[in-house]
């Protein structure tokens, strides 16, 4: 009897024309390390009287479909997320490609991702999938990775793949090492590390169905939070702080001139801290910021992933 192993499964993304309705083709191999999507029905115990102590049959609930995908920050599959994310991105360029996405749009893609199992063989679709968050850390050394959190409407099991024969993408890797934090354009120091949190704070859509499953998941308002911890230097960031005024943070990873992921917040806003002394070693602050929509330009934030892929 075959066993599933986690080194042998796949996971296949494309996106949808019509909410809930996986296309028959056009499916992207995503490179990815941890997955928790899936989906349940949970079971209503019986509350009935009048038939003896041993209670009567559970009832089933509705349908929860959602979960995370851990997945590399990486030059191509990355703007696949991105645009979940943020919607269609604006491509220009020849060799290299620019691709641009902005934050504020009303509407965003929605997504079919089959999660394989072959050797049991066990090959799970969810269709209407929406990205809810995504999130990532900077920090000095270890693997570079981002979790997209997704809410789908729901999941189709089969026996063999309804994704065909997935398109591989070539996979380079954006590293630790490869990242530098700017404020207004110039580099910030003595950083310690970052935490990037992106939120579409999606509304499901829990209408009554025969089927148990949700009707769409819409984005409300959107949220850019995160952390940045640093050693105590300077009150520079201390004083903007203080003054309530916002600055530009600008996240950056680089492998040269036809690969770059920047991510860019316009208006950043950060609390006073509380500047603890733990000891003989250095002193650090954390500054749990928060973005908002900046006068120039007119929005949140902005993502530019360079690669040498025609479009998303």
């Amino acid at each position: 009897m075959a066993r599933a192993q986690g080194a042998r499964a796949q996971m296949a993304l494309a996106y949808e024309t019509v909410y809930g309705t996986p296309p028959v083709s056009g499916f992207r191999l995503m490179p990815f390390a941890r997955a928790t999507l899936g989906s349940e029905q949970p079971l209503l115990e019986s509350e009935l009287l009048g038939y003896g102590r041993d209670p009567l049959a559970p009832i089933k609930d509705a349908v929860t479909a959602d979960g995370e995908v851990v997945i590399p920050i990486d030059v191509e599959a990355f703007g696949f997320w991105l645009k979940a994310a943020f919607g269609q991105p604006t491509t220009n360029g020849t060799t290299p490609k620019t691709h641009t996405f902005q934050s504020g749009n009303w509407t965003l893609p929605s997504m079919a991702i089959e999660t394989a199992m072959p050797e049991v063989p066990r090959f799970a679709m969810y269709s209407g999938c929406v990205l809810d968050q995504l999130s990532w850390q900077m920090q000095r050394s270890g693997l570079l990775t981002a979790t997209p959190r997704l809410v789908a409407q729901g999941e189709t099991i089969a026996a063999t793949t309804a994704a065909g024969t997935p398109t591989a993408l070539g996979l380079q890797r954006f590293g630790h090492f490869n990242g530098t934090v700017k404020r207004n354009g110039t580099a910030l120091g003595n950083v310690v590390s970052a935490e990037i949190t992106y939120s579409n704070n999606l509304d499901r859509i829990e209408s009554i169905r025969g089927d148990g499953r949700i009707d769409g998941a819409d984005p409300t308002m959107a949220g850019l939070t995160g952390r940045i911890e640093v050693r105590f230097s300077d009150s520079t960031l201390v004083t903007q702080a203080i003054d309530g005024s916002p600055c530009e943070l600008e996240f950056v990873y680089s492998l040269g001139a036809n690969a770059s992921f920047t991510f860019t917040a316009h208006a950043v806003y950060l609390p006073i801290p509380r500047i603890e002394i733990a000891g003989p070693q250095g002193v650090q602050a954390s500054f749990d910021w928060q973005a908002a929509k900046a006068a120039s330009p007119a929005r949140m934030c902005t993502a530019v992933l360079v690669n040498t892929l025609a479009g998303y």
